[in-house]
């Protein structure tokens, strides 16, 4: 799964506000009949409020932009043993704590917005979201949000220069991905399983740390816990966004159902394994969480891989800013192919970066970068197109309506979203001929790629909405007791997606700590199941209302109208309610509707499949 980034410390600020600590205001008595008339004029609040916003912004926008850039060269160029990158990091990101999280900077940000109702709609939005990225870095505290950020950096040094092992070599997480989708021997897809749960024991001291530091440090805020400040990112409780969570988990669950009695039985037949286990085992998917099934299928003359193989990486990344050109948007620009850390590093490299795909804001400004590994396949056709809707987002909110306060998705899931949107648009049929990745005659199998599209976006909600949300709320809201982790991932991973590991994973192992949110985006992974729910309203929107095409036979490629479109959700960044947008574009709240509805054809599907089959869902 791929995040989009924003450094640590100021990474998505919304229109929530922070719980305000009400500033008393000194006792005035009436003039007596002895004094003047005059009175001195009332302060100008919205004066004020500019000219705080005018200044803090400058400043805020330049420590944002040294933070990225040692955030950028953290996770670009790592050399084990060597601290270099991850001091001028924390140094970087302490500089922008002191400043956000100033004193000072908090009590006047409470002032201004104790006369909210004198201000104008786009100061509150701003001032709301400094008093939110206070909130991270409090300096009333400034020791424990000091050792927050040293942990952090210390955090992801290991986490990314972990030396995974799989037959006695050194093996990427890439090579252990391929090996997970493509080998049949359960005795060995269980060893490169436990392969790629090596790093979690290496990270437990480190995150139960950082959960002690991360509550504390929004404690000082008024905030109950992590897990509750992320939440009034979007404006709710945390309380209501597990409610939302939950819902669309609900929502999708008849069609979740289908698909793991299918996946159980083909699974076991694939692999030789006579008695169909009732819960899948782990090291059946092809994925290390099981949040993607999709490698089970292959779909006859949609195979893109030995022709994207032939055309290369840099084709890739090109196409994927045509597609958008071809929307009405502009071409990338200079700094993006001069600065981005886009390829594999060269055999021998005698440093390591992060091959996690993300797009980054640099400067909030034009300097835009994506860090990717992209090999000629489908998987990393899909990334860059993803990346890219990152990047445009950016660069289409970067305008003078909206302050680089509020240069943000209307909330982190449409960031999300955007990306996922177009990378299904760049997969669908139309859009692959039109490309001449495929012969438009080809006859292709609709059921089987329907199918393969559910094994990617219904597989994955009760991974994201389910166990990650739910733990991560265990384990920032509820203080889950440190002996309790694993077990308590097994416990949701085995309600919500009705998997098992292989083996007992006692608590000496911490699989959640594998998934690198877990350790440096936490307490947001919600954020990637409601973008899903977004994409397909959006998708829904723009086949039926726009296209006037089949949602599930569409090709966007040179609609200026789907530009347009888009362009208009992007442009105000967060400067207007996430939800206002949602319902001014689609006509709808936020639904698991359209999802369902794009999936119900394949459900008679797979009822046929499944008769006679034992549910254990």
């Amino acid at each position: 799964m791929k995040k989009y980034f924003l450094p640590t410390l100021t990474a998505a600020v919304l229109t929530a506000c922070a719980p305000t600590a009400k500033t008393p205001t000194a006792a005035t008595t009436p003039p007596s009949a002895a004094e003047p008339a005059t009175q001195a004029a009332a302060p100008n609040w919205q004066e004020q409020a500019e000219a705080f916003l005018k200044e803090y912004s400058a400043e805020y926008q330049r420590l944002y932009t040294q933070s990225s850039e040692a955030e950028w060269r953290s996770n670009t160029h790592i050399v084990t043993g060597d601290t270099t990158n991850a001091g001028a990091t924390a140094r970087a990101n302490e500089r922008m704590a002191a400043f956000t999280g100033s004193a000072r900077n908090i009590q006047r940000l409470r002032e201004l917005l104790e006369h909210k109702q004198d201000l104008t709609e786009i100061q509150v939005k701003q001032l709301q979201t400094a008093l939110y990225n206070a909130a991270n870095s409090p300096q009333t505290i400034a020791d424990v949000v000091k050792r927050r950020i040293k942990a952090e950096a210390a955090q992801t040094e290991k986490l990314y220069g972990f030396d995974y092992k799989y037959q006695g070599k050194s093996v990427t997480t890439n090579d252990l991905d391929e090996l997970l989708r493509k080998e049949n021997n359960p005795l060995k897809r269980q060893q490169i399983w436990e392969a790629s749960k090596a790093i979690g024991p290496t990270l437990k001291d480190g995150l139960l740390n950082l959960r002690d530091l991360r509550n504390q440090t929004v404690q000082a805020l008024g905030y109950p816990d992590y897990f509750s400040y992320q939440a009034s990112d979007y404006g709710m409780s945390r309380e209501e966004v597990m409610t939302l969570v939950r819902k669309i988990n609900e929502e999708l669950r008849p069609l979740y159902r289908e698909l793991h009695t299918y996946a159980r039985y083909e699974l076991a037949k694939k692999y030789g394994v006579k008695q169909v286990p009732d819960y899948l085992p782990a090291s059946w998917l092809p994925n290390r969480w099981g949040q993607d099934w999709s490698a089970m299928v292959d779909v006859k003359g949609l195979n893109l891989d030995p022709v994207l193989a032939k055309k290369g990486p840099e084709w890739q990344v090109k196409q994927a800013e045509r597609f958008y050109q071809s929307l009405g948007f502009q071409a990338l620009p200079a700094v993006f192919w001069e600065k981005s850390s886009l390829y594999p590093l060269p055999k021998g490299a005698t440093y390591k970066k992060n091959n996690h795909a993300s797009a980054w804001h640099m400067d909030l400004n034009q300097d835009v970068r994506s860090l990717m590994s992209v090999e000629g396949n489908t998987e990393w056709y899909e990334t860059t197109h993803h990346e890219l809707g990152h990047i445009y987002y950016y660069l289409t909110y970067t305008n003078p309506e909206v302050p680089p306060l509020l240069r943000q998705g209307a909330n982190r899931g449409y960031h999300e979203a955007m990306g996922s949107l177009m990378g299904l648009a760049a997969t669908q049929k139309p859009f692959l001929a039109g490309l001449g990745l495929i012969d438009p005659k080809v006859k292709t199998d609709e059921t089987q790629t329907l199918l393969k599209e559910a094994l990617n976006y219904a597989v994955f909600i009760p991974f994201a909405s389910g166990v990650m949300s739910e733990w991560e709320n265990s384990f920032y809201a509820d203080k889950l007791p440190a002996d309790q982790l694993n077990a308590r991932w097994w416990q949701l991973a085995k309600q919500y997606q009705g998997i098992v590991p292989p083996t007992p994973r006692g608590e000496q192992y911490l699989d959640p700590a594998t998934k690198t949110h877990i350790n440096d985006d936490p307490a947001q992974y919600y954020d990637y199941a409601l973008s899903y729910v977004i994409l397909f309203q959006l998708h829904d929107h723009i086949a039926k209302k726009i296209l006037k095409q089949d949602p599930h036979a569409t090709n966007y490629y040179g609609s200026k109208e789907v530009g347009a479109f888009l362009a208009d959700i992007m442009r105000p960044g967060s400067s207007k309610d996430w939800r206002t947008v949602l319902r001014e574009k689609t006509g709808e709240d936020l639904s698991a509707r359209a999802m369902v509805e794009y999936f119900q054809p394949l459900m008679a599907y797979l009822k046929q499949q499944n008769k006679g089959r034992k549910y254990t869902m």
